[in-house]
């Protein structure tokens, strides 16, 4: 008789407060899409903070150094087209459909750029990183006893190698990731 009934449950509850903390997260992204300047002045105040406890707190450089190599990931994946002309070329060829590769030539027909990761999740992705990776900075079991300037070295040599390949890939397929640079068309009134 006093059985709770099947929809008052305590993992109802839970699940119910979970779905409704969600939907209000997802709000306040959606409020925040169009502010693009003012969302990345945020995650560079938050990159700077995770520095300076990094500095301060003389350790934990291991999690700053998963946290670089992941956040060169998603620069990679913020550069690079959504189809990969060199990946298409290939299955062009093979299966008959060339016609979904970014333009190479001038005579081509113009296809937008349209990126592998969008500039919202690159921001969004990036964010959370850096927040769980300040938030593993206050736990002694993140702080992973290592010679900090070979990984600063390492580090460095990755980055180089991995954007020269990138700038040659750019190169190559004759694209370019970003719109500044790009000639601008004013539109005429009465035309």
């Amino acid at each position: 008789m006093d059985a709770p009934e099947p929809d008052n449950t305590p993992f109802a509850a839970v699940s119910a407060q979970t779905s409704k903390l969600g939907r209000m997260y997802q709000s306040y992204l959606d409020k925040s899409t169009p502010y693009t300047t003012y969302r990345w002045i945020s995650t560079a105040v938050l990159l700077a903070l995770f520095f300076v406890r990094i500095i301060v707190a003389q350790g934990w450089y291991i999690v700053c150094y998963s946290l670089g190599i992941y956040l060169l990931n998603l620069f990679l994946a913020f550069l690079q087209p959504k189809i990969d002309p060199s990946l298409t070329q290939d299955e062009g060829l093979e299966d008959g459909d060339a016609g979904s590769s970014l333009p190479t030539k001038k005579d081509e027909e113009f296809r937008p750029f349209i990126r592998r990761l969008p500039e919202f999740k690159f921001w969004h992705s990036a964010t959370r990183a850096i927040a769980i990776s300040f938030f593993c900075t206050w736990f002694g079991i993140f702080n992973v006893p290592v010679f900090w300037p070979v990984l600063v070295v390492y580090f460095l040599i990755l980055f180089s190698l991995t954007m020269r390949r990138q700038i040659q890939h750019m190169i190559k397929y004759r694209y370019v990731p970003f719109s500044f640079g790009k000639a601008k068309y004013n539109q005429r009134s009465g035309h």
